[in-house]
């Protein structure tokens, strides 16, 4: 059962490369510049405080990402139940952990950013494409790890070359602030 407070999470995923992080801290700059109390969270950040940095590879895998997913969505329950909106970006596309995120964080409005993949090699701003590649890494989310695309998201960002930040950025306040939660 979602618990009755004012607070509210906003969770932001997609593949590696699609944009989630760059949405959350511009969507998380027009929430503030509102007036809203926002707590952004990032899982590229989030990893190392959970201890999960490339050096502990156990936690790569399926098993290892699902709890970390779990971990965060956990972390973002206690920040929300304080009365903030919690904004994270993190992969985590997992379909048990939606389905969690729906049952007990409060205000859940999910986003996906669907980027296809040729897109995502393209811009590969962390390497990880190209390491995988070259056969230096696995795990990798959408190529040899499987993901489970939402099938309930709140709202999809379909890939457009032509769409800006900034309209990207305006839709997403639209239809998050069109709820009637805030």
């Amino acid at each position: 059962m979602k618990d009755d407070v004012a607070g509210q999470v906003v969770w932001i995923t997609g593949l590696s490369g699609a944009g989630k992080s760059t949405l959350a801290g511009a969507f998380v700059a027009g929430l503030r510049s509102l007036g809203h109390s926002v707590v952004l969270l990032d899982g590229d950040e989030l990893r190392d405080v959970f201890g999960a940095t490339s050096a502990n590879t156990q936690n790569h895998g399926r098993e290892g990402r699902l709890v970390l997913a779990l971990q965060y969505a956990h972390l973002c329950r206690v920040i929300a139940a304080q009365g903030h909106t919690v904004v994270i970006a993190t992969i985590s596309l997992f379909g048990e952990v939606h389905a969690w995120n729906r049952i007990h964080l409060p205000g859940y409005f999910e986003v996906y950013l669907k980027v296809p993949v040729a897109e995502l090699r393209r811009r590969d701003p962390k390497g990880i494409y190209r390491r995988f590649d070259a056969g230096e890494l696995n795990n990798v989310a959408g190529l040899d790890l499987s993901i489970d695309e939402p099938d309930a998201a709140d709202w999809v960002v379909e890939f457009d070359p032509e769409r800006s930040l900034q309209t990207s950025t305006d839709n997403l306040l639209h239809h998050f602030l069109k709820r009637k939660l805030i």
